[in-house]
């Protein structure tokens, strides 16, 4: 019984240490990049940093190109697993659910110097990578869906004279300004004054559901 346990096991220690060694290769490519920025990132580096062999990271990724495009869908994951937690565990109501999705785009985890500076270092290569799109676009698409969701929910609420894709775009791109002020200006902007920025856009397009300091309760 005991042989078949550990034979049976095998694979699942294999697959397990697998994965441990591409995350670990994938945190160390994020560190790099944040550091050295993305063209001057080497799979050496990346190695070294990890505290691995060279060959490992050859093995795991065959080129520094795979290994960022997997970087960048990592990241990505990350942060929809993020918001969308957020979303699950949010306190019924469209007001408390956009504020939660709010909240979640500053949360340490995914809301940091070196999590920001590989990401968009990262989303500037988009431009003219079309696998970096292909990765990006889906996420993106989802995260602005759920924001355009919540605004005509709001707006259906609350009455509002507003356009929930119009109002969603600019939260939108708001959120992604206060990620580069935090990145760029450090001392200017942090994440507890960019959710306060924000809270008084929600404040000013549904002012029957916001406040500055967050949700009206509003039954």
């Amino acid at each position: 019984m005991t042989g078949i346990d550990q034979k049976t096991d095998k694979p699942a220690r294999r697959k397990a240490s697998k994965e441990v060694r591409r995350g670990q290769l994938i945190e160390a490519t994020i560190t790099s990049i944040a550091a050295r920025g993305f063209a001057a990132t080497t799979m050496a580096d990346v190695a070294d940093g990890a505290g691995l062999s060279r060959g490992i990271v050859n093995f795991h990724f065959e080129s520094k190109e795979k290994l960022l495009a997997e970087t960048l869908r990592f990241m990505s994951a990350a942060y929809e697993a993020n918001w969308r937690e957020a979303l699950r565990t949010a306190a019924p109501g469209p007001a408390q659910k956009l504020w939660a999705l709010v909240k979640s785009d500053f949360d340490r985890s995914v809301c940091n110097q070196r999590t920001i500076a590989a990401w968009f270092a990262l989303r500037v290569e988009a431009q003219s990578r079309p696998t970096y799109r292909r990765i990006s676009r889906r996420p993106d698409d989802a995260f602005l869906g759920a924001i355009v969701d919540l605004c005509r929910d709001l707006i259906a609420d609350g009455g509002y004279d507003a356009d929930a894709g119009k109002l969603a775009a600019g939260l939108d791109a708001m959120l992604e300004g206060m990620w580069l002020s935090i990145l760029m200006d450090p001392d200017r902007m942090s994440r507890r004054r960019g959710l306060a920025s924000v809270s008084q856009y929600l404040t000013c397009v549904f002012p029957r559901h916001f406040s500055n300091e967050g949700p009206l309760d509003t039954n």
